[in-house]
């Protein structure tokens, strides 16, 4: 029995029909040279042969005087969480999408734990999926990736590997697998940013100068300037999954040739995909949209610990120059960035968690919707490097698939892998109609970034 945290709870609290807190993940495979064409369906045999659950995903909801506390499941029934299925034909990435579109839009049973995992048969080429989500009391984003990761392997030899509800248990004290979770800093104000009392006389600095700032300066991003836009009104319970890979050499030319980052142009390319589809829909506000975006602060080259602030970056949709518009957000998020220069990391987590209360305040109540602190989800997750594989076959591609939420219908969630760089978008169907067109509006903000420097 392990008691949850606050920060946990909250995304139980935050959930209803028309809002699913489970996170995800699309991935694509290709079959080993050798494999007979029913390869998927052996696969499945083998997959329904590692009964051995490990946690987190052994784990259930239980109650304990009142509060909640995840419990092992003592009657798992691993047929409802591992699903083998097919598309439809004739198997393109279009009705791969369309599937994803709909499992993500279903709550998941509590009575059960809180995940699945479906193997997905009948792509075109010689290729499977995988889909996988669970709930985001139960990891978040970053954890995933990372138990997605270790179900992985470089070597292409590598045969019997688990499934990721199977994979070996680690020993406890390898750091923590929380990372840069947008939601968990909203959550942390709500949940447990009042034991850190120390840090209140240089978050409380940091914050009236925020303050004091955006008074005086209208093009100062703060809990104060992010427009009224479609993007912010109430959603439904269903979803529209889009995605697709870009071309990492390409992003980092442009970083070259315009001395920024891949953060930076990565952001420049999702301004331009929102200012496009906003004004095909006349609805593109006059003032630049505010989108909440984990950054890195990390100094040195360790990875224990989290050293990661969110900021609430302008992308410059008021802008018509590619070029200009890039180098608007690069010195937004410069500036962002020197504010926590001198802020430890318990002080930046603090200082987000409160910067973003208004955000966290109408999440959980709905009250006070003029209080927009933001427009979009912009997050970066980091992914494998080198190829890999999964019992032989090639992972050709993978798509974060995130949560959209009321006031915030859209989510841009992009992860790295070898040279490319997977987006994944996941909004309300009936809020943003025709998602999918923001896919080649994306590759057009990055033609049009390489055209003006020149590339």
């Amino acid at each position: 029995m392990k008691k949850l945290s606050p920060v946990d709870q909250v995304f139980l609290w935050l959930e209803k029909r028309q809002q699913p807190m489970h996170v995800g993940g699309l991935q694509l495979f290709s079959f080993p040279e050798d494999a007979p064409d029913n390869y998927v369906a052996q696969l499945a045999d083998q997959l329904r042969s590692q009964t051995a659950v490990t946690a987190p995903f052994e784990r259930r909801l239980g109650s304990r005087f009142g509060q909640p506390v995840w419990v092992d499941d003592e009657h798992l029934d691993l047929e409802h969480h591992f699903r083998f299925e097919a598309l439809p034909t004739p198997g393109r990435i279009r009705e791969l999408l369309a599937f994803v579109s709909a499992e993500h839009s279903h709550l998941m049973d509590r009575e059960r734990p809180l995940w699945e995992f479906h193997l997905i048969e009948g792509l075109k080429d010689r290729q499977f999926a995988v889909y996988t989500k669970v709930h985001h009391s139960l990891v978040d984003g970053v954890s995933a990736m990372r138990l997605f990761q270790r179900m992985l392997s470089t070597d292409p030899d590598e045969r019997n590997m688990p499934p990721i509800w199977s994979l070996p248990r680690r020993s406890r004290g390898h750091g923590d697998d929380s990372g840069p979770s947008m939601w968990r800093n909203v959550a942390h104000l709500l949940g447990e940013s009042g034991k850190q009392l120390g840090t209140v006389p240089a978050v409380t600095k940091a914050l009236l100068s925020t303050v004091n700032r955006a008074r005086k300066d209208p093009a100062y991003d703060s809990i104060f300037h992010a427009p009224r836009c479609v993007l912010n009104g109430k959603i439904t319970g269903s979803r529209r999954f889009a995605a697709q890979s870009y071309c990492l050499k390409r992003i980092k030319a442009v970083c070259k040739a315009s001395d920024t980052t891949v953060n930076d142009v990565v952001m420049a390319m999702c301004a331009s995909a929102l200012r496009t589809y906003l004004m095909n829909q006349d609805a593109l506000p006059e003032k630049p949209l505010v989108a909440m975006v984990p950054v890195s602060l990390r100094k040195d080259d360790s990875s224990e610990g989290n050293q990661v602030g969110i900021i609430l970056a302008s992308l410059g949709t008021h802008l018509n120059d590619a070029a200009g518009r890039l180098n608007y957000i690069r010195e937004d998020v410069k500036a962002s960035k020197e504010r926590y220069a001198s802020m430890s990391s318990e002080e930046i987590l603090n200082y987000t968690s409160l910067l973003l209360a208004p955000a966290g305040f109408n999440l959980l109540t709905g009250l006070a919707p003029k209080w927009q602190t933001f427009n979009v989800v912009i997050s970066n997750v980091p992914g494998p490097k080198e190829p890999s594989y999964w019992n032989g076959t090639r992972l050709e591609g993978m798509y974060p698939v995130s949560i959209a939420m009321d006031r915030i219908a859209l989510n841009m969630t992009l992860t790295s892998y070898c040279d490319q760089i997977e987006f994944g978008l996941i909004g309300c169907r009936r809020t943003l109609p025709s998602l999918q067109r923001m896919l080649d509006y994306l590759e057009d903000g990055l033609t049009d970034l390489e055209k003006a420097l020149g590339l």
